[in-house]
Order: C-alpha cells, then sequence, then structure tokens
C-alpha cells in the first residue's frame, strides 16, 4: 500500500459526514520571509504558510473495475445498479454546495474537485461493479432511502487516491520547508569557525591574501567558480611545495603519486566537501551567491564547511548578507577592506573606429557573432587578435590568453566575451565595451537583453591595469560615443547589496518527496517541492529550469530515482542539440545496464575529427568536447557504466589541440562560413542566446535617433539567422525618409555597418530605393490610397 494511499475503509453511510485529513497546515514564517523568494514560494500575508499550487498536481490513473473481477458483492445484497440513475445522482452530488465546502476544507479547491469528481464518476460509470458499501449507497440513493451527500467519504477516498499529496500534506510541507538551512550541516555547527571576509574590487589582492593563508595552513581548501581559478591555485600551491589535489566535476588530480589524498585541495565550488575537516578554508567570489542558477553552492560552502578559518572572498555588496548568515549560526565575521592596487581610469572618448586599436586592447562582447564580425575586421587591418568565450575548452582559453600576454608575440589585441572577468591574467592595457547590454535569465527564468550591472560593468573594466603586468594603470571606454555616457553613469553607481543567499532540493529531500508521491515524475516532484517550500528573507530558491528539462527528457527512460536526479544535474548547456541528444543516449545505455565504452563514445561522436574548415564545424567540435566533459563527469558518479575516463580525457586534450588551430584561425573559417551563405549575408552562426523578449534601459537614450539605434541594435540580437536580414528590412521600411536622408551615412547607418548587419552595397541600393519611393509620392497623402485600393484588391481576390 502506498504511503499515502486513503485506506480502504468502510465508511458508515451518513450524510455530513466531514473527513479533515489533509487540511492545509497553518506553518509560521520569520516577518518578511517572502522579501527575497525570487525564485520560491513565500509566505501569506497573513504570516502563514501559502496555499499549494494545484495546478502541479497530476492525478494518479485509477482504472476502472473490468469484467474480469470478483464477483459483484453490492448487486447480491441488492440489485444490478442503473447507471442512468447512478448518473443523474452523481451529477446532483456534484452540484451540492455543501459538498464542495467540504471537499475545500479537505484540501480539494475548485479545479482538484472538478478534477477529481470527473475520473471518480468515469470510474463508477465504467465499471463493471463496485466495493460492497459504495454499491449499497448508490443502491439507497436511486431507491430515495439514501441522500446524495453520503457519497462524499467516497469521493473523497477516491480523491485522495488520485492526488496521494493531499493527504500527507503536512509532511510535504515539513520536508521542503527550508527556512533553517545551517541546520543541514552538522558538522560545521559542531566548531566555533572564524569568518575572515576580504572585501575589494577587482585586482586589489584580496585573494591574494586569502591564498597566502591557505598555503601556510597544515590543510585547506580552495572553493572557486571556475575549473581555470582552481587549475591555478592547484598549480600555484603545489609550486610553493604545499601538496594539493584538483578537484571539479569531470576530473581528479592528485599532487601524491600513489593518489593518496593531499591535505589541501583546490576544487569547484561544487565539489566541496562538507564533511572534511580543514583549518583554512578559502570560498572566492562569494558575491555569487546571489546567482539564480549556482548561488546554492556558495550557499552551501558558506554554511557547511568543516573549517577552523573561512576567508571568504568577493563585493564589500555582499558583507551584510554574510554578516547576518553567520549571526544565524551563532559566528561573528571580521571584515578586510582592500583597495584596488592599480589607477583604473575611465576616457572621456570613445574608441569610434577598429583603426584606433592600441596594443594591450580588449574588445568585450556579449555574442558569438559579434566576436566573429570584429575579429575579421581586426585581421582586415592587418593586425593579429586572440579570441576567448565562454564556450571554448579551457586549454584554449588558455593558450588564447597565453598567446596575447607573451610579448614576443605579434598578437597584441584581445577580443572576448565577458568569461574574461575571472580566472585569467591577462595582461590588458585598455578594455572596450563593443556594446553594454547583455543577454540574461532574470528572476523567473525568462532571457532577455538589458544593460549590464554595475557589478558586471566594475568585473570585466577591473582586468584593465592588472597588478604586476606591464600596465601600470588601466583605462576603459566603449566602442560607440552613445554607450560612454551610460557606461560612467553605470561605473558611478554603487554595487547594489547582495540581499538573499541560494539554496537548491537535495536529492535527500527529493527522496523523501518521492517516497510520499511515488507515481509523480521528477519534474514534477521538484515543481510540488519549490511550490510548497518556505525561506525566510535571507534565502530564495535557485532557478531549476535546467534540471526541469533534462528531467523531462529522460523520464521515458527507466532508471531509479537517484540516477535520474544524477543525469538531471548534469553540466551542460540545453541550447546544444548535440549534447542534449548525446545524454539521451548515455541514459538509455544506462537503463539497459550496458557500459558505455571508450569504442562506443567514439562511434556516437564519429572521433577521430579533423581540423574545422568553417565556423559551424568548429561549434560542433566544442560540443563535441562538452559531450567529453559530460562522460567523464558521470564517469566519477557512475564508474563501473563510464569506464574508459582514462581513454577519453586523453582525446579530449587531442581535441582541445584541433579547437586550437580552429581558433587560431578564426578569421579563415569565418570567410568560408561567409562564402557559403547568401551574398550580403553578416550572419555567421545563429545566436547562441535565443531570446524571448528585450527589455532596454532608457536611462540615457533619449533623442529619437538614439533610440532607433537600439532598436535596430536589439531585433538584431533578438532574430537568428536569415530572419535577422527580414526583420532589420521591415525596421528600415517603418523609418521616415528623410531620416535616412539625413542620417543615410549618420548613426544608425554606421552602426549597422560596424555591427556586420550591412553592407556598402544593401547601403546604396536603399537609398535608390527610398529616393524612387519618395519621388512617387508612396510616403505621402497617397501612399494610404494607394495602400487602401491594394487592400480592397486583396479583399476581391480573396472572395
Amino acid at each position: 500500500m502506498r504511503r499515502c494511499a486513503w485506506p480502504l475503509l468502510r465508511f458508515p453511510a451518513r450524510a455530513g459526514l466531514v473527513l479533515r485529513h489533509g487540511g492545509a497546515a497553518a506553518v509560521r514564517l520569520r516577518p518578511g520571509a517572502a522579501a527575497a523568494a525570487s525564485c520560491s514560494s513565500s509566505a501569506g500575508g497573513d504570516g502563514s504558510a501559502r496555499a499549494p499550487d494545484t495546478s502541479l498536481f497530476v492525478p494518479v490513473p485509477l482504472k476502472p473495475v473490468g469484467d474480469g473481477a470478483e464477483e459483484d458483492v453490492g448487486a447480491e445484497l441488492t440489485r444490478p445498479l442503473d447507471k442512468g440513475e447512478v448518473l443523474k445522482n452523481l451529477n446532483k452530488f456534484y452540484k451540492r454546495k455543501e459538498i464542495q465546502r467540504l471537499g475545500a476544507e479537505n484540501g480539494l479547491d475548485a479545479r482538484l474537485f472538478h478534477q477529481a469528481f470527473i475520473s471518480f464518476r468515469k470510474y463508477i460509470m465504467e465499471s463493471s461493479s463496485v466495493s460492497a458499501d459504495l454499491h449499497i449507497i448508490l443502491n439507497d440513493i436511486c431507491c430515495d432511502a439514501g441522500h446524495v451527500d453520503d457519497l462524499f467519504p467516497f469521493f473523497l477516498r477516491h480523491a485522495k487516491q488520485i492526488f496521494p499529496m493531499l493527504d500527507c500534506m503536512d509532511d510535504l510541507r515539513k520536508i521542503s520547508d527550508l527556512r533553517l538551512p545551517p541546520n543541514w550541516y552538522p558538522d560545521a555547527r559542531a566548531i566555533q569557525r572564524r569568518i575572515i571576509f576580504h572585501a575589494g574590487p577587482t585586482n586589489s589582492g584580496k585573494t591574494y591574501h586569502a591564498i597566502q593563508r591557505f598555503l601556510s595552513a597544515k590543510s585547506g581548501i580552495y572553493c572557486g567558480p571556475l575549473k581555470l581559478l582552481a587549475h591555478e591555485i592547484f598549480q600555484k600551491s603545489n609550486n610553493a611545495n604545499v601538496p594539493c589535489d584538483l578537484v571539479t566535476g569531470e576530473e581528479r588530480v592528485y599532487a601524491n603519486e600513489d593518489a593518496r589524498q593531499a591535505p589541501h585541495i583546490a576544487c569547484t565550488i561544487e565539489m566541496c566537501s562538507t564533511n572534511t575537516p580543514y583549518e583554512v578554508a578559502v570560498i572566492d567570489e562569494i558575491q555569487m551567491i546571489r546567482d539564480p542558477a549556482r548561488g546554492w553552492a556558495w550557499t552551501r560552502a558558506l554554511l557547511g564547511l568543516c573549517a577552523e578559518e573561512i576567508h571568504v572572498c568577493g563585493e564589500a555588496a555582499a558583507i551584510d548578507l554574510v554578516t547576518e548568515l553567520m549571526y544565524t549560526t551563532g559566528e561573528e565575521v571580521e571584515v578586510r577592506n582592500y583597495e584596488r592596487l592599480t589607477p583604473l581610469t575611465v576616457l572621456d572618448y570613445a574608441l569610434e573606429s577598429l583603426d584606433n586599436l592600441r596594443p594591450g586592447d580588449c574588445i568585450v562582447c556579449f555574442s558569438k557573432n559579434d566576436i566573429y564580425s570584429i575579429s575579421r575586421q581586426i585581421e582586415a587591418r592587418g593586425l593579429e587578435c586572440a579570441v576567448i568565450y565562454g564556450s571554448l575548452p579551457p586549454g584554449t582559453k588558455l593558450e588564447q590568453a597565453k598567446k596575447f600576454n607573451d610579448p614576443d608575440d605579434p598578437c597584441k589585441i584581445l577580443v572576448a566575451t565577458d568569461a574574461i572577468g575571472m580566472g585569467l591574467n591577462l595582461c590588458i592595457r585598455r578594455i572596450i565595451f563593443n556594446s553594454i547590454v547583455k543577454p540574461t535569465i532574470n528572476e523567473k527564468g525568462e532571457k532577455e537583453i538589458d544593460s549590464i550591472t554595475t557589478s558586471q560593468a566594475l568585473q570585466i573594466a577591473g582586468r584593465a591595469g592588472r597588478y604586476g603586468s606591464s600596465f601600470k594603470q588601466g583605462e576603459v571606454t566603449t566602442m560607440h560615443r552613445d554607450d560612454l555616457i551610460q557606461l560612467k553613469e553605470i561605473l558611478s553607481e554603487t554595487v547594489r547589496p547582495v540581499k538573499a543567499a541560494g539554496l537548491h532540493p537535495t536529492p535527500e529531500q527529493i527522496e523523501m518527496f518521492a517516497y510520499h508521491l511515488p507515481d509523480a515524475t521528477l519534474s514534477n516532484l521538484i515543481d510540488i517541492f519549490v511550490s510548497l517550500s518556505q525561506v525566510d528573507g535571507l534565502y530564495f530558491v535557485c532557478n531549476i529550469d535546467d534540471f526541469k528539462f533534462l528531467a523531462d527528457m529522460i523520464q521515458h527512460i527507466p532508471l531509479n530515482l537517484r540516477s535520474r536526479y544524477v543525469f538531471c544535474t548534469a553540466p551542460l548547456n540545453r541550447k546544444e542539440p548535440f549534447v542534449c541528444t548525446t545524454l539521451l543516449k548515455f541514459a538509455r545505455q544506462f537503463s539497459r545496464n550496458e557500459p558505455l565504452t571508450f569504442d562506443w563514445l567514439c562511434q556516437h561522436t564519429k572521433w577521430p575529427l579533423a581540423a574545422p574548415k568553417n565556423i559551424k564545424e568548429l561549434v560542433h567540435l566544442e560540443a563535441v568536447h562538452d559531450v567529453f566533459d559530460l562522460y567523464l563527469w558521470l564517469s566519477y558518479r557512475f564508474m563501473d557504466m563510464f569506464p574508459d575516463a582514462v581513454l577519453v580525457r586523453d582525446i579530449q586534450k587531442k581535441l582541445d589541440d584541433i579547437i586550437q588551430v580552429g581558433v587560431s584561425n578564426i578569421t579563415k573559417l569565418i570567410r568560408a562560413s561567409q562564402s557559403a551563405t547568401a551574398p550580403g549575408a553578416a550572419e555567421v552562426v545563429s545566436e547562441d542566446f535565443p531570446l524571448s523578449r528585450t527589455k532596454r534601459d532608457t536611462r540615457v537614450i533619449s533623442d529619437r535617433h538614439s533610440a532607433r539605434s537600439t532598436e535596430a541594435l536589439s531585433v538584431a540580437v533578438d532574430v537568428p539567422g536569415e530572419r535577422r536580414a527580414k526583420n532589420l528590412k521591415a525596421y528600415r521600411s517603418s523609418t521616415r525618409q528623410e531620416d535616412l536622408k539625413s542620417y543615410g551615412r549618420g548613426s544608425l547607418a554606421n552602426r549597422l555597418l560596424r555591427e556586420g548587419l550591412l553592407t556598402q552595397e544593401m547601403l546604396r541600393q536603399l537609398e535608390s530605393e527610398w529616393q524612387d519611393q519618395h519621388r512617387n509620392g508612396r510616403y505621402g497623402i497617397g501612399s494610404k490610397r494607394d495602400d487602401q485600393n491594394s487592400s480592397k484588391e486583396m479583399e476581391k481576390q480573396k472572395k
């Protein structure tokens, strides 16, 4: 019998019986509990736990009793039921206000009540026989010897069979109660930890001082946001003769040849152990505790690490939150503030043209297409540039950084995304923002375009003039004059304080949910968990869209819950179809208990692979690299089923070398890609961040032409592929002719040319068309008549 299935009891046949199981529990929250729950459930206005989102309750199918069932005892005791009369009385039962009220008192809101009744009626009408007690009640009602209200106990029993969560709502609320995360880590609570917060901007030496204490300790753990940062500390520690292991999701490197664990560990923050005792722990980039997707990892490290000293590094904006979180654990925070070691100057002029580039310049873009376009334009000027963006393998990023940093290498220009914001040591003189709008994911999981935040701008700009590099001071500006004023405003603002820390359901919590709701899918379990979860004002529940996407994708594959959960936490970009498809193949093979061998992987990835001939092939190679990463990640969780990690790591290094060759020849790949497209097409590869809607900051865009320029840019970013050109053409058709005459070679046209969305030939053709249309009066009063006549003609043709 299921944990929450309604027991098959015989109810006394009398009207007015009220069953109060599963009623909503009044769970109190701290004042202000809903303040920061951007992705979570919150409290009601009176402080009680809010009602569950019943739209998430998926009914369990309950099949009617067939002809092959046991004898119909009820019919023998009374008589066979007249299904017509039964249907009339069931509908009368449904319309009773008293019955609806009783249903609401037992957790059945209008939606659930309706669904439960439809199922109850179908079950009775389609079953060849029902239980004896229900048969007797139905017969009494049909003979006017009973009242339709007598059906309620049986209806409620049925409702709780198809909605088992109704009967265990109190237990589910307790499991999803996230108001006391410090209590999840008893080992950390058993010791008195010393918390030191190293606060300061980029290039202030805050992390350096924390790492010095890490190196001097008898044992320590470094927790960073990126594999590159963990690898850097791993190398620095071992170079200082402090044995240190490297632990990431895809890799384990031991300092000792016999694979004994070293006393020091450098790891990505998701991989830190909350059970191993250390003398010193370093948590880097603590402001990421507010990250809508990964913030839970910083929360877990801060609350759960068993270390005598916890050195926290990051922006001063997180000081208040960390202090308050530590107040709940009974620990005090010592704050050490740092100033930037080298000056950083915001220039009074924009770059305007790539002809004005100087050695040590870094152009920061927020899309691959911008990187491709600008790198080609730089090469056309006889300059070499290095390229760094997020989806490149770590080895390729390091190689490109090394090339840019080498004073003897002719490559003196860097084109990069905000991937340079942390994890790479770069000798940059000047940061140039190609744009100040960036695709983001908001707290609801929606994709949008918005101006970069002050924190993001400072993080990126701060990479210029790194202490110890050949440049003693840093400079920052924009590519376009329109953006410079807004960038200055952004940089002058105070960084918004970090308000809340992220949380995420644990595997144990989901397993307990599954015990109570065994028929629910994993995606549905997560939805119900978040719907019922309660947090106070210091926390929020992280966005779980990626988790749910994978859960839905592999739902049809037979896996046990723990394995399914692990597959759903795999780190992959769900916008990469090849990687998602491969994960699906991994899960299918795993479910059949067939090991995923090296030969199997080579067959499905078509290894060995050749050097890329165009951008599309380069993007595919990056996806294959991600597949190898995925295999290695799973190999540390299912060693028996993914047995060839060593062989896969070897070919991944070879693939990294192939990708490096492709990136070093990236402008040739761009030319090859563009030559294969239609003449004048600027699109190289579809945007890797499709947007559902756009959102623009209008603080500085005051005149109409600047506004139109921004709108054109947003349209270009929002529409992938050839559709971009069509939308841009529609946009140009909507502008007035005098605007084109005034600005045909001005701000709008120049921007479109710079963005690669317009060619000189297209511009000349556009001007010629505008002039012809103007001479014909197309945009005067006559144009309206023409449009009206055209509409009438179309109507006639339709008829």
